[in-house]
């Protein structure tokens, strides 16, 4: 069976650093074969949580679902149905992108939370899926886990949705001009990234 890969990506332009990373790395999963998928957040309709946290009251492993009527759920399943995530944001403010945050907030169904307990714990510790940290930033790529808050997110983000963080991809000084491209040197460094784990997957 294919090796199945899934990004999700809270850029919000298609040819942006980030996303051309993150295509670069999903081309390096194709050439091994995996069958791959893309989720633009930005293009999908996902509202904000409400924090009713009614997804986090019933106990036990499953996780809870929303009440809200999106497209959550959709890419929830698409992400558990995966053997190897790939997380990605560009930096904004010195974290994730706000729609990524937005679908962050909304991964609140895999904790158990009940009404009398004072914090969530996750349902379960278990991490059957693997997943690739990609973040862009205008300052250099080696201060993006040192400077800012994304690395810890996109980490908490694939905590939640049961994968364990086993390679990354912090790229700096993008913002020199409107139609930045990555460098080819990036760009070989992802497909081999993304053609490593999904052999390893």
């Amino acid at each position: 069976m294919s090796t199945r890969v899934v990004a999700i990506v809270g850029s919000y332009r298609r040819e942006g650093a980030t996303a051309s990373a993150v295509e670069a790395i999903l081309e390096g999963a194709r050439s091994q074969g995996a069958v791959t998928q893309t989720i633009r957040l930005g293009e999908r309709p996902i509202e904000f949580c409400t924090n009713c946290r009614q997804c986090t009251q019933e106990a036990g492993e499953e996780r809870g679902r929303c009440a809200q009527q999106d497209e959550l759920e959709q890419i929830l399943s698409a992400a558990e149905a995966a053997d190897l995530l790939v997380l990605a944001s560009p930096v904004n403010y010195y974290n994730v992108t706000a729609v990524f945050r937005r679908f962050e907030e909304r991964l609140l169904g895999f904790a158990y939370w009940p009404w009398g307990q004072n914090s969530p714990v996750l349902r379960s510790k278990r991490r059957p899926r693997k997943a690739i940290l990609v973040a862009a930033a205008g300052m250099p790529g080696f201060l993006i886990p040192i400077m800012t808050g994304a690395a810890r997110t996109l980490r908490m983000a694939a905590k939640m949705l049961g994968a364990k963080p086993v390679g990354q991809l912090w790229i700096g000084l993008t913002a020199g001009k409107p139609d930045y491209k990555l460098p080819e040197n990036t760009l070989r460094r992802a497909r081999r990234l993304g053609a490593r784990l999904a052999q390893s997957a």
